[in-house]
């Protein structure tokens, strides 16, 4: 990887870590609609092959 001129290598990994616990902190909110959206897919694909299954 490059390094960028003015970049201190110990602020980008503290960077780093912050933002991948915000984007896990995002997923664990988001965890309760997987089960309504898997229903929605179902119901949609049921809607539009009614003969299907």
């Amino acid at each position: 990887m490059a390094r960028v001129g003015g970049r201190n290598p110990v602020m980008s990994w503290i960077a780093g870590i912050f933002c991948a616990g915000v984007i896990a902190a995002l997923l664990w909110l988001a965890l309760p609609m997987g089960p309504m959206l898997v229903g929605y897919v179902g119901d949609t694909l049921r809607a539009v092959a009614p003969g299907v299954g």
